[in-house]
């Protein structure tokens, strides 16, 4: 079997609640930033120094411990790499926890690792005896999102401790890209230093909002990093991104007034949802994976009708019936509300 991701079509208009972006957009000393990058600037190499220092200094974590990456997507790739590379005749695996990221088994296939599906339990709880249970002498890569992504449940670090403890000859990639969301991340731990085959993921795409300029950060022992280090490019970052990401770091207020927005709106969508009677997962993420059963079909294209756009997820085995709905600002949420009450509730008034 072969992966890959699924690329969707993006709307030429309208309310983007599909993929998870920030949608009040980025902070304006970001702009301030990049409209100051001079013309030498854009001329030569980029430097990284100062930045990562920013970005050690963000996350508490010392500057080798730092991987600046061209999203985190890069990062994805610069692991299954390091990983799953062949060094015997046994075809080295990647645990997959289902429903998950595409780009994981993506990675992982193209990388020459065989892809192990682990799923989730019935109401997308986390299944660490199953994942325990999926490990053999050939696994090299296991993959965990906290909070997971579509769910936005998220993983007691307890267990992904153990597992990491059961599979020392693995890296365990934690891919925290929502965790500026949750209030909790595994960076910091007092057992994480036992653990220096764990790898941390974070982004810079949704609560900083920059999407756009690809951003992302690997964390780690600076000797789990090397194998990495080696394998992406020495200039994956571009000079605005570089500029972008210091000015984002330094808008403290900005990001969390975002991230407040992102707590306020899934208030009201969740006490829409109970008042429209339709199921939905709390979420620790900036989305909410909502159930909407046979209509959900009729839900999706009766938003874009309305110029809002949702993830379809109905066509993951794992979360049949199910839409992805972005929670960022309140307007947008309140938005899409009223278009879903039109949706299921038009024909009755």
């Amino acid at each position: 079997m072969s992966y890959e991701y699924d690329r969707i079509a993006q709307p030429a208009s309208g309310l983007r609640l599909h993929l998870n972006e920030n949608t009040a957009g980025c902070s304006p000393r970001v702009l301030a930033a990049l409209h100051g990058i001079t013309r030498e600037q854009a001329a030569c190499y980029p430097d990284y120094d100062e930045v990562t220092r920013a970005c050690a200094d963000r996350f508490g974590v010392s500057p080798d411990q730092i991987l600046l990456t061209n999203g985190l997507d890069e990062a994805i790739l610069g692991i299954s790499i390091a990983a799953l590379r062949r060094r015997s005749n046994a075809i080295p695996e990647a645990i997959v926890i289902v429903p998950s990221f595409d780009m994981y088994p993506a990675c992982a296939d193209s990388a020459g690792g065989r892809v192990v599906e682990v799923s989730t339990g019935s109401n997308f709880e986390f299944p660490c005896d199953a994942v325990l249970g999926a490990l053999t002498s050939d696994t090299r890569l296991i993959f965990i999102t906290t909070p997971n992504n579509p769910t936005g449940r998220s993983v007691p670090f307890s267990q992904t401790l153990q597992i990491a403890r059961a599979a020392p000859d693995a890296i365990v990639f934690v891919d925290e890209a929502y965790a500026d969301f949750s209030g909790e991340s595994l960076i910091g731990h007092p057992e994480l230093s036992s653990h220096p085959n764990v790898l941390i993921g974070r982004t810079f795409s949704k609560a900083y909002g920059l999407a756009g300029l690809r951003i992302g950060v690997l964390i780690g022992a600076s000797a789990a990093l090397g194998p990495i280090r080696r394998i992406l490019p020495p200039f994956s970052l571009n000079a605005c991104a570089v500029a972008a990401l210091g000015a984002a770091l330094d808008d403290v207020a900005y990001y969390e007034w975002y991230v407040g927005q992102v707590l306020a709106s899934k208030a009201e969508l969740y006490s829409a949802l109970n008042r429209l009677n339709v199921r939905y997962w709390p979420s620790d993420a900036n989305f909410v994976l909502v159930d909407f059963g046979r209509d959900a079909r009729r839900v999706i294209a009766g938003l874009a009708e309305r110029q809002v756009h949702v993830r379809d997820k109905t066509g993951d085995k794992a979360s049949p019936n199910c839409v992805r709905i972005t929670t960022g600002i309140v307007e947008h949420t309140r938005a899409c509300i009223a278009a879903l009450e039109e949706v299921l509730c038009g024909e009755e008034s």
